[in-house]
């Protein structure tokens, strides 16, 4: 099926979006132009035919039952934060905008659980949950930007998810519209729940290939006690710091937060916060710990590191803390100061991190490109960032994607994944396979068509036609 429509087709689908939803279909020349593109950098070829800004679910179904029986693909967009091109809509697409959808339909502290729809924000929703003495534990970098939908749809991570998992471990059912305006309720209310085969999880990172995410059950947690505890470690370089992080895991301690800047990371994001320029080659570890026991925990940690050759400091201070881990989230600021940047991110085994940094080492000598790498330590997720000049037309070039398809299997020998938590989206589809195998490509390309088979939902994202 083509992106492209014929003019009347076109003009009739137009015609029928704005009959049915009014003002709720735009075609300025400003928002189809932000429909093209996400936070990866990547754009699409040209602009959608409209965005439609929903308000409910039933915005949500009446556009697909127009788009299913026009046969128009469909692309469904939050905040636009994604990092792989999933969101990115072109010629001929309907761009879906879930970020008016923003209630909070339920909080039921009794249960741990909140009802949501999916324009909300993390940092919103963490906001107003705090009043209950709760939480949703997502924390992606981008938490004040992403919506809750997007990180369901992308199947999100984030700093805190060594401790207190991802996405998947943080949701209980989901409401999702089909493409021809059906919706089903996927999951349940209750701790227990397995009757039938489990979609919820289905669902969660499918990309939106399966359907529109219009509502949310949440798994939360109470508000953790105690005040965190944070750790400082500089080393010598990256593997050292690396190495320093696997022992952590190693002797069984599991701080909340642990992450590690590379050289080339520490140095941009001092220069961009105009902070003291870091020993030069030297890597970062900030470490959190949480709890009743932060404080025990804490000194464990520190005496590990201090061991593994690393120059500890340790504050009980929580502005202290604040203000190291704001280092780390400047990361992605630091690195477009540095030029363009192709942000990935592959996850290995914890225990093979040193090797994958190993790897980075090798493919930046070897193809003559410069990789800053910042890594989720305590769940071997790394975000290695290509830095390059773009060409003229915004492509990545060439010599850029032959450093990153090296990358990429070096971390699947390793026993790794192409992805951790931002999707396949558009970036990494030609690969998808390589970690699949054909047989479970094929297999999952049949359930997406099982849900959708006109194929109108995120056509050509995550897996190649």
């Amino acid at each position: 099926m083509t992106a492209h429509l014929r003019t009347d087709v076109a003009t009739d689908v137009l015609a029928r979006l704005r009959a049915d939803l009014g003002e709720h279909v735009d075609t300025s020349p400003a928002a189809l132009e932000d429909a093209r593109a996400d936070k990866s950098g990547h754009r699409s070829t040209g602009a959608p035919l409209a965005v439609v800004h929903a308000a409910s679910v039933e915005d949500v179904q009446a556009t697909l039952r127009i788009a299913s029986e026009t046969d128009t693909p469909v692309v469904t967009r939050g905040a636009g934060t994604g990092l792989a091109g999933g969101a990115n809509a072109g010629p001929g697409e309907i761009a879906l905008s879930t970020r008016g959808m923003t209630r909070i339909l339920e909080v039921r502290p009794d249960d741990l659980l909140a009802v949501v729809e999916p324009g909300i924000l993390n940092a919103e929703l963490n906001a107003h949950l705090a009043g209950h003495g709760l939480w949703w534990a997502p924390d992606p970098a981008s938490r004040a930007i992403s919506t809750v939908g997007g990180n369901i749809a992308t199947g999100a991570g984030g700093l805190l998810c060594a401790k207190y998992g991802v996405v998947r471990d943080a949701v209980l059912g989901i409401d999702l519209v089909l493409a021809d305006g059906r919706i089903l309720r996927l999951g349940h209310r209750s701790v227990k729940g397995v009757t039938g085969l489990d979609l919820t999880s289905l669902v969660i990172g499918s990309e939106g290939t399966l359907g529109v995410i219009v509502g949310a059950t949440l798994k939360l947690r109470r508000l953790v006690p105690g005040v965190p505890c944070t750790v400082a470690a500089t080393f010598p370089d990256v593997r050292a710091a690396a190495a320093a992080s696997s022992a952590v895991t190693a002797a069984g301690l599991q701080p909340s937060i642990m992450e590690l800047m590379d050289a080339a990371c520490l140095e941009a994001v001092h220069r961009l916060l105009a902070l003291p320029a870091p020993t030069p080659g030297a890597a970062q570890l900030t470490i959190q710990t949480d709890g009743p026991a932060a404080d025990v925990e804490a000194d464990a940690i520190a005496a590990v590191l201090t061991a593994g050759g690393g120059t500890v400091s340790l504050t009980h201070d929580p502005a202290e803390g604040e203000r190291l881990l704001a280092i780390r989230r400047s990361m992605h600021p630091a690195m477009e100061a540095l030029g363009t940047t192709l942000i990935e991110d592959v996850s290995v085994p914890r225990s093979r991190l040193p090797e994958m940094f190993d790897e980075i080492a090798r493919v930046e000598r070897e193809h003559g490109v410069t990789i800053p790498t910042v890594a989720h330590a305590g769940d071997g997720n790394l975000h290695p960032n290509f830095i390059f000049d773009a060409l003229p037309d915004g492509e990545v070039p060439a010599h850029i994607w032959d450093a990153a398809d090296d990358l990429f299997r070096a971390a699947l020998r390793l026993g790794g994944t192409l992805t951790g938590e931002h999707g396949i989206g558009l970036l990494k589809r030609r690969w998808l396979a390589d970690e699949l195998g054909d047989d479970q490509w094929k297999l999952q390309r049949e359930i997406t068509r099982v849900f959708d088979p006109q194929g109108i939902l995120n056509p050509g994202k995550v897996f190649t036609e």
